[in-house]
């Protein structure tokens, strides 16, 4: 897939005021300092599109970004960042748990998972609420560049072997540089293909 054209649209706190849920919608979140600002400016080839922190929790909102202005790329809050007050991390659970939920063209979910450390409690628990209520998603991994391929990979294979003693199968999986734009093709293929899949039906059902 080929980006020609991406902004940012809108940053919101409460679902009724997303925008229109007119075209497909790819989600990205993970634990606090993931990477998730990086990997989508490396998706899309523009560095200033999502804002990078070195301060952990920066993204509090639900950050819309249209892409091709044919579908939205959606930076939402990492979770696993014990600093913010327990009144707001609820909050924020509530928001989260609304939009993942509710969110009717919300295509996929990308868990982002840095590839350097063992499998964490958070992010494990909430691949299984995902998979609880039904919601596709996918698991990147990211910051590969920090790592051996011969470590990345074992750390994968871990990680897998780790999800597969409560799962009967595994979600894709990618593994990702945004240094390196190491996964970058993968990504945007399978959204591509998830797109192509929506056009399709579309049609069959003369939409």
């Amino acid at each position: 897939m080929k980006i020609s054209k991406s902004y940012f649209l809108c940053s919101n706190t409460k679902f009724d005021k997303l925008p229109k849920d007119n075209i497909p919608e790819y989600a990205f979140i993970g634990r606090s300092n993931v990477g998730k600002s990086s990997l989508i400016n490396m998706l899309t080839q523009h560095g200033g599109l999502a804002k990078t922190s070195s301060v952990p929790g920066k993204t509090i909102t639900i950050n819309h970004f249209v892409i091709n202005d044919s579908w939205y790329i959606v930076d939402l809050p990492g979770y696993g960042f014990a600093q913010h007050s327990k009144k707001t991390r609820e909050e924020w659970r509530i928001m989260l748990n609304n939009y993942i939920s509710r969110r009717r063209n919300l295509v996929t979910t990308f868990v982002l998972v840095d590839s350097r450390i063992e499998p964490q409690a958070s992010d494990i628990g909430f691949m299984e609420w995902l998979g609880e209520n039904g919601v596709p998603f996918c698991i990147v991994f990211t910051k590969a560049d920090k790592l051996s391929k011969t470590q990345v990979n074992l750390n994968v294979e871990n990680y897998k072997k780790r999800l597969l003693e409560d799962w009967e199968e595994l979600p894709p999986i990618f593994v990702t540089s945004s240094e390196k734009q190491v996964g970058r093709d993968e990504v945007l293929d399978y959204i591509e293909q998830q797109n192509n899949e929506i056009e399709n039906l579309k049609k069959t059902n003369g939409l």
